[in-house]
């Protein structure tokens, strides 16, 4: 047995209690420390995992010894001579992908949630057993998890190994009944597992994803970084996430999204899932093994700060669905939708007027993590501008090196640089990427850096998309509305019949008219509005009409006078054009193939 063992076992599903059993052949002579990491890595929150431990224990030689929690997530053994045990249960009941999760149907656990790490001891390699619950009911239940065997067979509970504690934690773990299929990418096998109810064409599944793994795997260079891969896919009514991991992917996604063994497929659902999918795989090199310098190693007990973000987020965004055109797994036309769609959700958000890109970045832990019903006034979304950044700094680089350099370039730079060398990418100096970029490329981008990351202003896309001969328009509507219409300038909170205000946006006629998030709209000049006719009954309206709203504020009805402004020209639609010439035209080829 390694010197580090851990035991995880699903005691009492009802309950959504696993039980572990930490064991230490050499604990520190002078008093073992344990902490429960706060966050994980991949999701920039703090999240006191340690707050779900319940009844942790310690015994050596079979005595229970003295152990004490002496911060949120830290606990203190005394000094013992003989092998330490300890004992703990963790509550699971987040169905999501960044914590743990047990019922009577299936179980799930990232490493972070449930092993403590044995502290001056992280480096060391550490064992797994895994352990089926008790009962017939669950004999048909399997693992699935890129933990590396230790002598259990495949999908099956048993012993795993760990070379550290961050390999420990960066292998999560789906047990219960699912759907399998394997697939060989670049002589990689991957592993697809589908939880949840769900009818998926998996051979269909297989074919895309086979396609799209051998494209990044292409597209960093072979061989893949990795000896195999699963897809842990969660199916649900309406859900969606991913979570990153080294050999592994954690996604929750709609059902309706996946391709089904009978009916027509959801185009549109598939595009969104297949995207997801070529978001975290990527991040098998751009996260995972290019990383900030300030990743290596984690600080799991604090926030771990970074105004790269949009660096490995930002990007990632932008080669997410890129690839898929590139893939020919959707046509250039759905890409410019995309495209669209990303423009104009940044484009309908005033924070970005506000914040800039590197402090969306490095504010990640208390803002973007952490929205609340200004954030659409207050943030911009590193993900979201991020990947028009790389998008931009792309062509540009395309169009100022004459197709000698682009992002590509660069990305295959950090991967050899980084990437497999294990080195962090610095915040700032001549190795960070802004001085790489110039340097590679023989170009000065100090304006575009200070432009595009450091101040908030919007970006000059209209020129960069001409160049590739394409038509950026801005719209009132994404009807092509070249007139504006009345609106209130509020968004209401979904699934809800009644129209309650989720989000009241900047300067719109509903602040100005003294409305606020949490109302709950009742009448429109005295008739009966739902979240259903809202819309409606105010498109019944010209811009400056004055109507009369009755609205609940808690438990107080309110009466407001608002007057109705027009819709903003905040609605991107791009398309190609058939008339540009052939230099854009190649430039375009080159670009998107």
């Amino acid at each position: 047995m390694a010197d580090i063992h851990y035991h995880i076992y699903p005691k009492n599903l009802q309950a959504h209690l696993f039980e572990i059993t930490l064991t230490i052949l050499k604990p520190d002579p002078e008093g073992q420390k344990l902490l429960l990491p706060a966050w994980i890595p991949g999701s920039y929150l703090i999240r006191d995992f340690a707050k779900h431990v319940i009844q942790l224990k310690a015994e050596s030689q079979g005595q229970l010894i003295a152990i004490e929690k002496i911060d949120k997530s830290t606990w203190q053994c005394i000094p013992v001579s003989a092998p330490l045990r300890v004992i703990y249960e963790v509550y699971a009941w987040d169905d999501s992908v960044r914590t743990a999760y047990l019922d009577t149907f299936r179980g799930f656990f990232n490493g972070s949630s449930v092993f403590l790490q044995v502290t001056g001891q992280e480096n060391q390699p550490c064992e797994i057993t895994i352990s089926p619950p008790i009962g017939e009911s669950y004999s048909q239940w399997k693992v699935a998890t890129a933990f590396q065997t230790a002598g259990a067979k495949p999908y099956d509970f048993g012993n795993y190994q760990a070379d550290n504690y961050e390999e420990l934690i960066d292998h999560p773990v789906e047990m219960g009944q699912f759907s399998l299929a394997t697939f060989q990418a670049d002589g990689v096998p991957h592993d697809i597992v589908i939880s949840g109810h769900h009818r998926t064409d998996m051979d269909r599944l297989c074919k895309d994803l086979k396609i799209l793994c051998e494209h990044h795997i292409r597209f960093f260079g072979e061989p893949a970084p990795m000896k195999r891969y699963v897809f842990l896919i969660r199916a649900t009514g309406d859900s969606y996430g991913g979570l990153e991991h080294r050999a592994s992917s954690a996604l929750i996604c709609n059902r309706d999204h996946l391709p089904q063994l009978a009916g027509l497929l959801n185009k549109e659902g598939y595009r969104t899932f297949l995207g997801l999918c070529s978001h975290e795989y990527f991040h098998t090199w751009h996260v995972k093994r290019i990383k900030p310098a300030v990743f290596i190693p984690y600080d799991l007990t604090k926030e771990n700060y970074t105004r790269l973000l949009w660096v490995f987020e930002g990007i990632t965004s932008y080669y997410d669905d890129l690839a898929l055109v590139r893939a020919e797994l959707i046509s250039p036309e759905s890409y410019l939708s995309l495209l669209s769609h990303t423009i104009t959700r940044v484009l309908q958000g005033s924070g970005r007027l506000k914040q800039n890109l590197a402090d969306s970045s490095f504010d990640a832990w208390t803002k973007f993590y952490q929205q609340d019903e200004n954030a659409p006034n207050a943030i911009v979304s590193y993900y979201a501008k991020g990947s028009l950044v790389a998008l931009a700094l792309d062509l540009t680089l395309r169009r100022d090196t004459q197709g000698k350099c682009s992002l590509d370039t660069m990305i295959k730079v950090l991967w050899q640089s980084y990437g497999k060398t294990g080195k962090g990418l610095p915040e700032i100096g001549e190795i960070g990427i802004e001085q790489m970029t110039q340097r590679i490329s023989g170009l000065d981008l100090s304006t575009f850096f200070d432009h595009a990351l450091r101040s908030t202003e919007d970006l000059d896309l209209e020129s960069l998309f001409q160049w590739v001969g394409i038509h950026y328009q801005l719209y009132y509507s994404n009807k092509k509305e070249e007139q504006p219409s009345a609106t209130l300038g509020i968004k209401l909170t979904p699934k809800v019949l009644e129209a309650k205000i989720s989000q009241v946006f900047d300067h719109s006629a509903a602040q100005l008219g003294g409305m606020a998030a949490g109302d709950t709209i009742i009448a429109v000049d005295g008739i009966k509005a739902t979240a259903e006719n809202l819309e409606n009954l105010i498109a019944a309206y010209p811009v400056g009409a004055t109507i009369t709203f009755h609205s609940f504020r808690i438990d107080v009805l309110h009466v407001f006078q608002v007057v109705l402004k027009p819709t903003p020209k905040n609605t991107c639609i791009l398309s190609f054009n058939e008339q540009a010439s052939s230099e854009a035209m190649i430039a375009k080829k080159f670009w998107l193939n």
